[in-house]
């Protein structure tokens, strides 16, 4: 390995190693991969082409290869996706104060680490190769990754601040330096992080969870509850428009598409910035903590509660009514509650519970009673899905099958639609989703 391409390989090293803000660049499995790659390729240098060193190469190499497959993606396009979702103390900051208000250090800070960036994104995968192969010794290069591009446009007719504009500038610009601004419109715009790179999570183990693969089901396939679809989008308009949004509560029968409903509203909206986070009732006692860590988000958020309801003493009910009440600490604008439940009056009240004269321990138990029955009127709005009747069923039926393109008379899917609700779960409209699904199945085999 001649001198000159060790000294560039050292290069790399040291700007690696000086990176004041965009460490995390290089902390996922494919950047730990790269530089894994780049001190084994220089440790070479040092002991001769071949050998032991030359076979680890080939080994770190193998690795970082087959985790730009697993992305689908090039090595230039994995710098420039980590860039834009990166966290770090400017990319928090420019979200949330002018840039004219941040300090000069931290944009020099942040010039610093686009150019040496940079030197990255001009390392080619052809060229890893070709050190990889004089490093290791062996008579043919290894195989090269050549995954699609993003594909770019003229920048001026890409809207200011999107994705695809920032990408364009860092692509056809010569110092990334001077890019800052068009950074800075994108951090500003889309923000970073996990709620730019996900659209749905989940609360576990005292931390929010990704959810990779959402529930795709789409608004166009709910079909018989058009009034409260209408609402719901209504209001969910209004939180992604940044004005008042109600918490809701969406109560009726089991299998009316309530949930299905809430989980359409993400496939819609995600575009514009929405984002589901699902609570488990048993993690309710968190939701103060929850939405105090979405308060600053560039995002909106749709909290999702299922099937809810509270049995006596349930501190779980407690947390759940300082979130819809409110306390002292004002509400964050971008954050709402869609609950779904089969029960009108979410907590559980026996007829013992009702005081009388004789028996009754608790002087004002009238008023503990009515603030156990008044507690659905916390939600701003009710949305209610009364079950279906035999004609919304059939409607229901009639539209799945119609998407899904069942190949069956009008006459023989109402009868089969009939029976297979007789049978199973009566009718609604999951029993309908459940129905055409076996259909579906049925007759592609």
């Amino acid at each position: 390995m001649d001198s000159e391409t060790v000294s560039s390989i050292q290069y790399l090293e040291i700007k690696a190693a000086s990176l004041l803000l965009y460490q995390g660049v290089f902390r996922t499995e494919l950047g730990k991969s790269f530089i894994k790659l780049l001190q084994l390729i220089y440790e070479s240098s040092g002991g001769g082409a071949g050998g032991r060193v030359g076979l680890n190469c080939l080994k770190a190499y193998g690795c970082w290869f087959k985790r730009l497959a697993a992305e689908q993606m090039t090595w230039q396009d994995y710098l420039l996706d980590r860039i834009l979702k990166d966290e770090n103390p400017f990319t928090y900051q420019v979200q949330r104060q002018p840039f004219e208000e941040i300090t000069a250090p931290l944009v020099a800070a942040v010039k610093h680490d686009l150019e040496a960036l940079q030197c990255f994104y001009d390392c080619s995968g052809d060229r890893l190769r070709q050190w990889v192969e004089s490093a290791s010794g062996i008579p043919i290069p290894p195989v090269l990754w050549n995954s699609s591009s993003i594909e770019t446009a003229a920048i001026d007719q890409l809207p200011l601040g999107s994705r695809k504009r920032a990408i364009a500038t860092l692509k056809s610009s010569k110092k990334w330096p001077d890019t800052l601004q068009e950074l800075v419109a994108y951090y500003h715009t889309q923000g970073t992080g996990q709620f730019t790179e996900y659209q749905a999570f989940t609360w576990q183990s005292g931390k929010l969870k990704t959810i990779p693969h959402p529930d795709p089901v789409r608004l166009t396939q709910l079909v018989g509850y058009e009034f409260q679809r209408e609402t719901l989008k209504k209001n969910t308009e209004f939180l992604l428009a940044g004005k008042p949004a109600l918490n809701v509560l969406l109560y009726g029968s089991r299998g009316t598409g309530k949930s299905s409903l809430v989980k359409g509203l993400l496939n819609e909206y995600s575009p514009q910035g929405l984002r589901l986070i699902e609570i488990p009732k048993s993690q309710l006692q968190h939701l103060p903590e929850i939405v105090d860590e979405l308060r600053d988000a560039l995002q909106k958020f749709i909290i999702f509660v299922d099937d809810l309801s509270f049995e006596e003493d349930d501190d779980s009910f407690k947390a759940l009514k300082v979130i819809l009440e409110g306390t002292l600490t004002a509400r964050p604008r971008n954050v709402v509650v869609y609950a779904t439940s089969n029960r009108r009056h979410l907590v559980r009240e026996f007829f013992e519970e009702r005081p009388r004269p004789s028996q009754a321990d608790e002087v004002h138990a009238w008023d503990t009673l009515q603030e156990k029955l008044s507690f659905s009127d916390r939600f701003g709005l009710t949305l209610t899905f009364e079950p279906a009747n035999q004609d919304k069923y059939l409607a229901i039926v009639r539209h799945l099958a119609a998407e899904a393109r069942l190949k069956l008379s009008p006459e023989d899917l109402e009868f089969q639609a009939l029976q297979w609700a007789t049978r199973h779960n009566g009718r609604s409209g999951r029993t309908a989703r459940q129905f055409v699904d076996f259909l579906q199945s049925e007759q592609e085999i």
